[in-house]
């Protein structure tokens, strides 16, 4: 046999494997095939294939177990198991830059699915091998690393911490400052999963920098720029008024009100969700968020978009209002209850209805101003039909009630408060009760008004318990109007009336 056909064979072999690796990797890409692979026992013929000396070979077969291990859980455990790890920790250090990014994209593909697979990846210590990606000259490896390390970070906070101690968040503050956008991106998408979990984690964010260098990428062009840096700026700015107070110090207002009225959805909700997290901490910081006209511009978006994107600026409406009476105000006066009453009738997911019910209810619970400018809204029915619906959530009749209860206690706003007299429950019913006894007395409009309308009627009909709080009020309603009055409206009277006609003698001359 000629030496050239003894090579034959070599060259048909690695042919073979060639082949055998790109089918697998191309068939890995539909879900459908995913099944049959398995059961055919691709993860341990591709293990060997990552040590082979064709380096097409091996970067091929690693993309090809990325692929997999995305899939689900079962076949990112089986790469675990199958001791795959360490071989790809090995290789990120040694192999070339495509290489390094097929390892980097398997390690990112398993650790993914679940705190358990990403604990794996850190103890095959992987972090290290990483973090020295994150210098490397190519921009696609620095990418593969830091979506790796953005998916471990993730899930809790010792995860978290253990890409933190590994020294990986200066060199993602680096990979924000990079040219490439698809860099910046996911740098940026990292640094708010480590910044989520705690506010010591936002801490060490924030002693890197990373703050001024995320403030000057709002006005981006790049929507999933943005949607990246507000997020990141949300997570750190939630945990503490000190961390709220370092991105407002950043300059952000008003620059960060301009993303309300973008076109991605997205931007405007992490804009809405940003500008929440601000606004949550103190009374300063929403003054400071109103004085940049952040409220108006809030109240713009909420009309501008619907579900869930809506969500974050209703709860910052009612975080501003929650504050003072003033805050409150400034919400009415930027036509916010009209927008809210709007989401609570038009959404049709109870959790967004719920967020609106309670931001009403803080708007309402300062003054009879406040509950006033709720009541001629016309809210308070739609309040009472949501607490009173077997179909609507546990949570949705809890903030409707006790937004009801809130805005009652403050409400002298009579045409508001009379259809509750014939519609509320008794636990409603004597808040409405209460809020007439305590106006009436010392209105002699309202007290004639509230005859003609056949209020005083309704009253008499209640049954309450003697000595409760409900009698009490029912009693004080009762003493602003002459005896004979209330007699003529109590229940039974006509009847009393023809009894005395029964029994009457007439007069006869």
């Amino acid at each position: 046999m000629s030496q050239r056909q003894v090579l034959q064979v070599f060259e048909q072999y690695q042919k073979a494997r060639t082949q055998f690796v790109q089918m697998v990797a191309e068939l890995a890409t539909r879900p459908q095939n995913i099944e049959t692979l398995q059961n055919a026992g691709v993860m341990s013929l591709l293990r060997p294939l990552l040590l082979d000396v064709v380096p097409t070979i091996q970067q091929t077969a690693a993309l090809a177990l990325g692929r997999l291990a995305n899939y689900n859980d079962d076949l990112a455990e089986a790469v675990v198991k199958g001791d795959i790890l360490p071989q790809l920790v090995y290789s990120l250090a040694e192999q070339n830059r495509f290489y390094k990014k097929a390892a980097a994209f398997v390690l990112r593909a398993v650790g993914k699915h679940s705190p358990q697979l990403a604990q794996a990846i850190v103890d095959c210590g992987a972090l290290d091998t990483l973090v020295i990606c994150l210098e490397d000259f190519d921009p696609g490896v620095k990418e593969a690393a830091v979506w790796a390390l953005g998916y471990i970070a993730r899930h809790n906070a010792e995860l978290s911490q253990a890409v933190v101690d590994a020294g990986a968040v200066p060199l993602l503050v680096l990979c924000i400052q990079e040219p490439e956008i698809a860099l910046k991106r996911i740098a940026a998408s990292a640094l708010s999963d480590i910044s989520k979990h705690s506010p010591e984690l936002a801490q060490t964010v924030v002693d890197a920098g990373a703050i001024a260098h995320l403030a000057q990428m709002i006005l981006n062009p790049d929507a999933k720029l943005k949607r990246q840096v507000l997020s990141a700026l949300s997570q750190v700015a939630k945990h503490s008024v000190d961390l709220a107070e370092m991105v407002v110090e950043a300059e952000i207002f008003p620059v960060v009100l301009t993303c309300l009225k973008d076109k991605d959805e997205y931007v405007k909700k992490n804009a809405s969700t940003l500008i929440r997290e601000i606004a949550k901490h103190t009374p300063e910081l929403s003054q400071l968020i109103v004085n940049a006209g952040g409220v108006a511009a809030v109240i713009d978006c909420i009309g501008s978009c619907k579900g869930n994107i809506r969500l974050p600026g209703i709860m910052m409406l009612g975080y501003v209002a929650a504050h003072s009476e003033n805050l409150a105000m400034a919400v009415i006066i930027s036509k916010g209850v009209p927008q809210l009453s709007v989401c609570l009738s038009e959404e049709p997911e109870d959790h967004i209805k719920a967020a609106a019910a309670w931001a009403l209810g803080q708007i309402g619970r300062h003054t009879p101003e406040h509950a006033r400018a709720v009541a001629v809204t016309n809210t308070l029915p739609v309040l009472l039909s949501l607490y009173m619906s077997a179909e609507s959530s546990e949570d949705l009749q809890v903030k409707s009630k006790k937004a009801i209860k809130n805005i009652l206690q403050k409400c002298t706003y009579l045409p508001a408060l009379e259809p509750f007299l014939y519609d509320a429950p008794p636990n409603i019913l004597k808040h409405v009760v209460g809020q007439f006894s305590k106006v009436l007395p010392h209105d002699s409009k309202a007290r004639r008004l509230f005859v003609t309308s056949g209020g005083l009627k309704k009253v008499q009909e209640i049954k309450a318990e003697p000595g409760s709080l409900l009698q009490e009020y029912i009693n004080s309603i009762n003493n602003c109007y002459p005896e004979e009055i209330v007699r003529y409206y109590s229940p039974g009277y006509s009847d009393t009336l023809l009894q005395r006609v029964d029994s009457y003698q007439p007069l006869i001359n």
